[in-house]
């Protein structure tokens, strides 16, 4: 009877753990990309966001 390869067993492992580490890494990239979108499916832009107008103290 051929004795069980255990290193061979704990590399199978250790790629299926690092392939499914790289995918939930994707899909974190792709929420983030989708969370950029405006409604409209365009790409968030700098003259899109409304800033903060600086406003001078009353004095």
């Amino acid at each position: 009877m051929a004795k069980p390869n255990y290193s061979f067993a704990k590399r199978q492992r250790d790629l299926a753990k690092e392939q499914k580490k790289e995918e939930k890494l994707q899909r974190k990239k792709a929420m983030a990309e989708d969370a950029t979108l405006n409604p409209d499916g365009d790409v968030a832009t700098e003259d899109d966001v409304e800033a903060p107008k600086d406003q001078a103290p009353d004095a």
